[in-house]
C-alpha cells in the first residue's frame, strides 16, 4: 500500500463489530438494550446515593463517580456504533476521532484511579476501623478525585497528540470507534513511540492503580488472617466482594487489550473484547453493587417507598380528596 501523509486523511471509516449485513439488526438491538440497561441502572444508584442521607459516606461517594464514569464510557462510543450499525455512511472525522479517543482514554483510565480509591477505603475500613472518619473523608475523596482527573487527562492528551502525528496508510478502522490500538495499526511505520509511552508511563498512569488494589487487599488479608476470625473474613468478603469483581471485569480486557506491541494486534477479537468493557462491565456494575450491598438495597426500597407517598399525596390525588370528603 503506498504511504499516504497524515494531512490526506481527513475521515476514518469505522467498519463497526462485525461486517456481516445480516447481523446488524441484531447487534443493533442487543446492544441497544445493553446500552439503555447501563445507563438507567447507573442514573438509579446516582440518584439514590444522592438521595438517602445514610449514603453520604465517602464510599459511595466514589461509587457515584464510578456510575457517573460508567454513563459516560458508554455514551462516548455506543450511540455512533448504533447509527452506524443501521447506516450506510460510518465514516468520522479525523478531528471528532481524535476527540473520541481523547475522552475515551480520559474516562477509562479514570474508572481504574477511582476503583483504587474504593480499595483504600475498604482498606482503612478494615484494617483501621477506629480512625476511619478521621482519614478518609468526603474532602480526602473529593481531592483524589480531582487530581486524578488531571493526570488521566494529560496522559490521554499526550497519546492523542501522538496519534494525530502519525502517517496513516489508510482510514479503515477495524473497531466500532477510535481506539488507540486500530489507529496504530494503521500507522505506515511501526509506532515505536507510542509503544513505548504505553509500556511506561501508560502502565504508569493506568495499569498502577491495579497494582494499588491488589497491595491493599493483600493488606486486607493480612489483617484479616491475623484476627483468626471467621466472623471477621465473612465481613470482608461481604463488604469486598463486589469492588473484587468490578475490578477483575474491568481490568482482565484492559489488560489484554492494550499490554502488548502492535503487531499482535488481532482487531477482529480486540473488538468483539472491547464491547465488552465499553457496554458489558458499565451494564454489570449497578447491578453487582445494588444486588450483593445491603445498604444500597435498603436506600432502594426507602426511595420507592418515598415514590409511591407522593404520588399517593399529591395534590388532586384520589387519596386527598377522600380524606377531605370523609373531614
Amino acid at each position: 500500500m503506498a504511504t499516504r501523509n497524515r494531512t490526506e486523511i481527513t475521515y476514518f471509516v469505522l467498519l463497526g463489530l462485525s461486517s456481516w449485513p445480516e447481523m446488524q439488526p441484531v447487534i443493533f438491538g442487543i446492544v441497544l438494550a445493553m446500552y439503555l440497561v447501563a445507563v438507567m441502572g447507573n442514573a438509579l444508584l446516582v440518584t439514590v446515593a444522592l438521595s438517602d442521607p445514610k449514603l453520604y459516606t465517602p464510599m459511595y461517594f466514589l461509587l457515584c463517580q464510578l456510575s457517573f464514569i460508567d454513563i459516560f464510557l458508554t455514551t462516548i462510543t455506543v450511540p455512533q456504533m448504533l447509527v452506524h450499525t443501521l447506516s450506510v455512511n460510518k465514516t468520522i472525522s479525523f478531528n471528532h476521532c481524535m476527540l473520541q479517543l481523547f475522552f475515551f482514554m480520559t474516562v477509562g483510565s479514570m474508572e481504574g484511579h477511582l476503583l483504587a480509591a474504593m480499595a483504600y477505603d475498604r482498606y482503612v475500613a478494615i484494617c483501621d476501623p477506629l480512625r476511619y472518619s478521621a482519614i478518609v473523608s468526603r474532602r480526602f475523596c473529593l481531592h483524589i478525585t480531582l487530581t486524578s482527573w488531571v493526570v488521566v487527562s494529560l496522559n490521554s492528551l499526550l497519546y492523542s497528540v501522538l496519534v494525530t502525528r502519525l502517517t496513516f496508510c489508510g482510514n479503515q478502522v477495524t473497531h466500532f470507534f477510535c481506539d488507540i490500538t486500530p489507529l496504530l495499526k494503521l500507522s505506515c511505520t511501526r509506532p515505536v513511540v507510542n509503544e513505548m509511552l504505553i509500556f511506561t508511563e501508560g502502565v504508569a498512569v493506568v495499569v498502577s492503580p491495579f497494582f494499588f488494589i491488589l497491595g491493599s487487599y493483600a493488606r486486607i488479608g493480612v489483617a484479616i488472617a491475623r484476627m483468626h476470625s471467621v466472623a471477621a473474613l465473612r465481613k470482608a468478603l461481604s463488604t469486598c466482594s463486589s469492588h473484587i469483581l468490578v475490578v477483575l471485569l474491568l481490568y482482565g480486557s484492559v489488560i489484554h487489550m492494550y499490554l502488548r506491541p502492535s503487531s499482535s494486534y488481532d482487531l477482529d477479537q480486540d473488538r468483539q473484547v472491547a464491547i465488552f468493557y465499553t457496554v458489558v462491565t458499565p451494564m454489570l456494575n449497578p447491578l453487582i453493587y445494588s444486588l450483593r450491598n445491603q445498604e444500597v438495597k435498603g436506600a432502594l426500597r426507602r426511595l420507592s417507598r418515598k415514590l409511591c407517598l407522593s404520588e399517593t399525596f399529591q395534590p388532586g390525588s384520589q387519596a386527598i380528596q377522600e380524606w377531605q370528603h370523609v373531614s
